[in-house]
């Protein structure tokens, strides 16, 4: 069924969009509902990648469910990390070391851009946001905390280890040579968006200009940041290079993240009582990712530099999975442009990444779009001009080949969580 040419998942999944971008206050409830009368409708009137009625809906989930699982566990156990860092004062120690004018903003950004190139996304976005909550005594521009995602998302875009949908183009057989031309387009934007965010969080509210007196630095919960990070980082290698066929199945990197923060909880105990908000928060994400799973991504462009474009603002409101995985079958893309856009582009609202959601579990006065998109226009701006510089020096070179007859679709088969 269609409307005007359109498929009426998509306008089903368009009006969840919508009434998250209307009724902030109110966006779990709007995700849980949205997600529902997708499924519904498409028991009644559609199928489920060709599978019809609950054989079809089982069939879909029995795939995603280790994605939602792994998404699950590391969303909330990043909350629990971010905490962790808060907590050990180390962020209390950086005005002795950045600048105390805008430029000690931007260079916080830097910060975010540079981990998120060998951590999760997730992980260097809920850090930035616990650094600048003390660098500014939570007083922190939504501007700025687009800034943040954005950062977290461009450092991931050209590294295979940065960011869930290059880790895809990896294990499809993409060269990791190829993905990390993507760093032209993304160091271009962070310059822009990271200036003029950091000149709109001075303006609101300067950077401490000395370190709170009486500050001691916890290095056990230092320690256990590093422990758990390092722990995800190495389960995460260990389960790409081995793939074990008995774990393809199973939410290894979730796990892992909780069996960290588990072992380590004697020396520190973590802050539970920050769950269940944060659970609230997951769930809305795992809700759209579910509304994701069920669009038939089927209809795309022909692979092209305007497509590729196009999809860095889809993937603002759609799952980048499916997107990157139907680039990978149509080939004929120029993936180092693919990863700047498919990764990228969500940082230009809130829930458009991963990233995003999950700052603002901290941050919930972020949780508007109209807001988002009012004081983080320059996101949007930052990621065309990156994506026009890069035409410009490094050109489109599109690869023919089709990497594999059938790449990855969900996190599940992938090398990344």
């Amino acid at each position: 069924m269609a409307v005007a040419g359109i498929p009426v998942d998509f306008i089903l999944f368009a009006l969840t969009l919508l009434g998250v971008a209307l009724f902030h206050h109110h966006t779990l409830y709007v995700g849980l509902t949205g997600m529902v009368v997708i499924a519904l409708y498409k028991l009644s009137f559609a199928d489920f990648a060709g599978v019809p009625g609950i054989a079809g809906l089982v069939a879909l989930f029995g795939h995603e469910w280790v994605t939602l699982a792994n998404l699950l566990g590391l969303l909330l156990g990043f909350a629990l990390l971010a905490d962790h860092f808060g907590r050990s004062h180390a962020t209390d120690l950086l005005p002795r070391i950045l600048p105390d004018d805008w430029k000690g903003g931007f260079c916080l950004l830097l910060i975010v851009f540079v981990l998120s190139s060998f951590l999760d996304n997730i992980a260097a976005a809920m850090i930035g946001g616990s650094m600048a909550a003390v660098l500014y005594r939570n007083n922190v521009h939504i501007g700025f905390l687009a800034a943040i995602v954005a950062a977290s998302n461009a450092g991931g875009a050209g590294s295979v280890v940065g960011d869930t949908t290059t880790t895809m183009m990896w294990i499809a057989g993409v060269s990791p040579m190829q993905v990390l031309e993507a760093y032209v387009a993304a160091l271009v934007a962070v310059l822009i968006f990271g200036v003029v965010a950091a000149h709109q969080q001075h303006m609101l509210q300067p950077i401490m200009k000395d370190n709170p007196t009486g500050v001691r630095l916890d290095l056990p919960r230092l320690g256990i940041v590093a422990f758990i990070l390092a722990t995800a980082i190495a389960v995460n290698i260990w389960f790409n290079l081995n793939r074990p066929e008995a774990l393809q199945h199973f939410p290894v990197i979730g796990l892992a993240v909780w069996v960290a923060l588990l072992v380590s909880a004697p020396l520190r105990r973590p802050t539970w009582s920050l769950l269940p908000e944060a659970l609230r928060g997951t769930v809305f994400l795992l809700s759209l990712v579910s509304c994701a799973a069920m669009m038939p991504v089927e209809r795309l462009p022909v692979a092209s530099w305007q497509s590729a474009m196009g999809l860095g603002f889809v993937s603002a409101v759609f799952d980048n999975i499916p997107l990157t995985a139907l680039a990978l079958r149509q080939g004929g893309y120029d993936w180092g442009f693919l990863a700047y856009s498919v990764g990228f582009g969500g940082s230009m609202i809130w829930f458009g990444s991963s990233a995003g959601v999950a700052l603002c579990n901290l941050y919930p006065e972020a949780r508007s779009v109209v807001q988002w998109l009012r004081f983080g226009w320059h996101v949007a701006l930052a990621y065309a001009i990156g994506f026009g510089v890069m035409l410009a020096v490094v050109g489109w070179a599109p690869d023919a080949h089709v990497f594999g007859g059938h790449p990855p679709t969900s996190k599940s088969e992938m090398k990344s969580p």
